[in-house]
């Protein structure tokens, strides 16, 4: 431990911690823009400058570790002048349309603005012009309103490890995109929306498709349906100014019910159906031993990375459609011949945390499941839009059948939570032999890998779980060489899984240094709706075996292989 002063407060903080690190102990808070705490670290903006006694100049917070008995002042006039200048340099060259803009009011350039008073620029001047990229499906990339902090380019380069994006250009022209000035569609891009969650500013936002919704609710002919992901409902509340974590289900409820949907089904009903199918799939690779270790395909970020950098591992995927997709096939087939109801006037929308699955609904083989996808945020936004005031709203449940799930189908929010729910049914269809404790704490948390082993009537099958495609490539690798061996392997793009996802309420540093991981916190809530369920096994859940009884069949049979599997493609690093 070293001791500092700070604005003149004394405190005991641990060697080589940050200046930003140590001020905040201290209850102060330092400005910052290129900083996000465990992406980006660079020093660049010169938002967090500091003065430290008997050095020469100011200092980078964000960069500069403690050392004993030094003296810092956060506010001095030199230090304030400063960050002002150095901010209406920034403001200067960025296109300031904040009141379109789909960061307006949680925007953090906007926030410092605020903060330092500034009513004026200074120091007006040229400014870039580079054409807006919207060839993604799932995301959209503004240049003139990037502040070059290069967080974007951190969270793809070091947290992905994929490298989409980076800084090209020097000097004035300098921009960040992808590279040969290609767009986002034709670069190994696999819109996972890591760059979105890190940008502080409107320069890289996801593809709104809100009116397409509104479009459809409004239209008499057509007979809108809705459902929604497990972990929309561990974070739609941030955007209404609730606690990190809050779980809201029942008043997410209750708001898609007042905005104009027909039917509120809930995906976990389909993440049920998944783990029937996917069960089904590895029981009998098992016993065949082929095509071992079966991945699973429930994220459509990691599909996408494997198609482009992992080919070799097309037979070790399971052929299963996401809950997603699953989930609209079954809308637009069984729930549509129970119902009487015209397939072709069926509109399913998605509610997701993800901002791939934008990409996902599009690709040839998947096209008619769903209709439409929108992210947490975009609900968020038509929820103010209708003037629904959401935190005081009461609680409503979702319609039956397909509104019906478990506690398993709820964890597939959390990284662990397919593989969770997958050994706790494919355990009991094995043995037969009912399981007490239904808890794998092996394969819960945010470490990068995890492993455990079960034993299913003396075969030890061994799983593992990697979250983040940089985690990812380090165990395909490592099976590529032969240093790892498994049975099952479950993976999500997003580091922590769909709680992350690109199209979660973005979280800034002020809310990190104050409520901590908000993975975790977000996780909890996930966890507290499996506990809360009566049933936590997805081949107990009786609208699942309805499904089966009435239309499907059995799992993997030939009705089941129509409607809710699939096939990949290769894909190349580069379209030229």
């Amino acid at each position: 431990m070293v001791s500092v002063t700070i604005d003149g407060i004394k405190v005991e903080v641990a060697d080589n911690t940050s200046v930003l690190e140590a001020a905040h102990q201290a209850g102060i808070k330092i400005p910052t823009l290129c900083y996000l705490k465990g992406v980006n670290a660079i020093g660049s903006c010169r938002m967090c400058l500091v003065e430290i006694e008997n050095a020469r100049g100011l200092q980078a917070a964000c960069v500069m570790p403690v050392s004993d008995g030094m003296i810092i002042s956060t506010n001095s006039k030199r230090v304030r002048d400063t960050r002002r200048m150095n901010l209406e340099l920034i403001l200067s060259n960025h296109e300031r349309d904040c009141l379109v803009c789909k960061r307006n009011y949680n925007c953090e350039l906007q926030a410092l603005a605020e903060r330092f008073g500034v009513d004026d620029i200074r120091y007006e001047g040229e400014m870039t012009h580079n054409p807006i990229d919207i060839t993604s499906p799932s995301i959209r990339r503004e240049p003139n309103k990037c502040v070059l902090c290069r967080r974007c380019v951190a969270a793809c380069n070091d947290i992905q490890d994929i490298g989409a994006i980076g800084a090209t250009e020097r000097g004035f022209k300098t921009i960040i995109e992808p590279v040969f000035k290609k767009s986002l569609a034709d670069v190994p891009c696999i819109n996972c929306g890591r760059c979105v969650q890190s940008c502080p500013c409107g320069a890289l936002t996801v593809i709104n498709d809100t009116d397409k919704v509104w479009e459809a609710i409004n239209d008499p002919d057509k007979h809108v349906v809705v459902q929604t992901a497990p972990a929309v409902r561990a974070a739609l509340g941030e955007a209404f100014c609730m606690p990190i974590g809050t779980r809201v289900t029942g008043k997410m409820v209750t708001a898609l019910k007042r905005l104009g949907f027909d039917k509120v089904f809930d995906t976990n009903f389909a993440a049920d159906l998944t783990i029937m199918e996917e069960g089904t799939e590895l029981i009998e690779r098992l016993k065949e031993n082929h095509h071992l270790p079966m991945i699973t395909s429930c994220s459509p970020g990691w599909v996408k990375y494997m198609e482009h950098y992992y080919e070799d591992f097309f037979e070790n995927m399971s052929s299963c459609k996401s809950p997603q997709q699953m989930m609209g096939a079954i809308i637009k087939s069984y729930y549509a011949e129970k119902n009487n109801i015209d397939p072709k006037k069926i509109f399913v929308v998605s509610v997701m945390p993800c901002s791939a699955k934008k990409f996902e609904l599009q690709r040839p083989e998947l096209v008619g499941d769903v209709d439409v996808s929108i992210t947490t945020v975009e609900l968020a936004e038509m929820i103010k839009q209708a003037g629904i005031n959401f935190p005081e709203l009461p609680d409503d449940t979702f319609d039956e059948v397909l509104g019906d799930s478990t506690g398993a189908g709820a964890i597939f929010g959390n990284t662990g939570g397919v593989m969770e729910a997958a050994l706790r049914t494919v355990y009991e269809l094995v043995t037969g032999k009912k399981l007490d404790n239904v808890e794998f704490n092996e394969v819960r948390g945010l470490a990068g890998v995890k492993e455990s082993q079960v034993d299913l009537n003396g075969t030890i099958v061994k799983v593992a779980v990697a979250h983040g495609t940089k985690n990812i490539k380090k165990l395909l690798n490592a099976i590529r060489a032969g240093e790892a061996d498994y049975h099952f392997i479950e993976v999500m793009a997003c580091p922590g899984g769909c709680i992350n996802g690109g199209g979660q309420p973005p979280i800034n540093n002020e809310q990190i240094m104050t409520y901590g991981d908000h993975r975790i916190l977000r996780a909890k809530a996930i966890y507290e709706e499996d506990e809360a369920n009566t049933i936590r096994k997805s081949h107990e859940n009786p609208s699942i075996q309805l499904l089966y009884k009435e239309f499907l069949g059995h799992p993997g049979g030939h009705k089941s292989h129509d409607l809710l599997h699939t096939t990949y493609k290769k894909r190349g690093k580069y379209h030229y």
